[in-house]
């Protein structure tokens, strides 16, 4: 398995297949490269099946245990079921959607060999959902959880971006998973710096400090060092809500694990920068070799490394202010 410099090995990969959506969420960042989504029509420049499917069995062969299938709208692709049974079967299989078309191809997909799905739902009130993914989709979403759930795909994680817009259905959806077996929440905290909305920010230590109140127990996950709460236990039922807080946490990016790739075929080693875009060019078994070495050789942690605390400010390292642009 390949480390970069911080001694983090790279266990997974999150490959995006499109940038093309349904929703047009008010927070979305579209893995880091902004709102760059097109048509609905499939697209001359996301990667095909075949490219997909080469670069999966290449990192394989570095120890690459997981992939996420992620979009814009990964279930856009018409191809997703071919993709995901042609991928080596030594990978586990999860994706990110909105859910609107999991109704109907949730079996095929778990068939295909999809393990895990997380779906994002930012509320549980239909007219808060709609104002914050401009869409009227909501029951189609509820319809696509169950759809997933009664295919065997467990769990089923809900994505809530936490800010202004959806800070008061915290308790709701929380209330949600411990009600409902099958269910687990996490809560995203949300990124300015990939969406130029600072004045939506929320204190995400609020969250922490709430749930802990309200947890029956409490774990740290290895990955990010995430924090995961337990609710409702005592009740006898309950469910998990973990927090995803990557925002000026130097401990979430000692614990990164993961490379990305864009629906063009670029690699990239940290979800916040697009200064270290590596291209696999034809991607041939070779290029994708040779480019996912060099992405993983020159990963540094965002924060604590790319970003240092001067006077208490974040700012750029000197080390990498003027770095080569390496991307084509």
């Amino acid at each position: 398995m390949l480390e970069d410099d911080f001694g983090r090995e790279v266990s997974g990969v999150r490959v995006s297949l499109t940038d093309r959506c349904n929703f047009d969420c008010v927070y979305c960042h579209n893995e880091g490269l902004g709102d760059t989504r097109g048509p609905m029509d499939p697209q001359d420049d996301e990667m095909t099946a075949d490219e997909i499917v080469r670069f999966l069995e290449v990192v394989s062969e570095f120890g690459v245990r997981k992939v996420k299938f992620t979009g814009g709208e990964p279930m856009l692709r018409g191809d997703l079921e071919e993709i995901i049974e042609r991928t080596p079967d030594s990978m586990e299989v999860s994706l990110t959607t909105n859910g609107t078309f999991l109704p109907g191809r949730a079996e095929d997909l778990k068939a295909a060999g999809l393990e895990r799905v997380n779906v994002s739902q930012d509320a549980i009130d239909p007219d808060a959902f709609a104002e914050i993914t401009k869409s009227g989709a909501y029951e189609k979403v509820i319809e696509g959880v169950e759809a997933a759930l009664d295919a065997g795909l467990d769990p089923v994680k809900l994505n809530m971006v936490v800010f202004e817009h959806t800070a008061g259905y915290v308790e709701g959806m929380v209330d949600h998973v411990a009600e409902n077996s099958g269910l687990q929440l996490q809560l995203i905290e949300y990124m300015p710096e990939l969406t130029g909305r600072p004045e939506w920010n929320i204190d995400i230590e609020r969250v922490h400090d709430w749930l802990e109140e309200k947890a029956d127990r409490v774990e740290t996950r290895e990955m990010h060092n995430r924090r995961r709460y337990y609710v409702g236990e005592d009740s006898g039922e309950g469910g998990m809500v973990e927090i995803v807080d990557p925002v000026e946490n130097p401990n979430f990016c000692a614990n990164c694990h993961r490379v990305r790739v864009t629906h063009e075929g670029y690699l990239k080693g940290c979800l916040n920068r697009n200064d270290d875009l590596r291209s696999m060019g034809e991607m041939s078994r070779e290029e994708i070799r040779e480019t996912f070495r060099e992405t993983v050789a020159n990963r540094v942690p965002y924060y604590g490394e790319y970003m240092v605390k001067e006077e208490g400010e974040w700012v750029v390292n000197d080390d990498y202010i003027d770095a080569p642009v390496t991307h084509s």
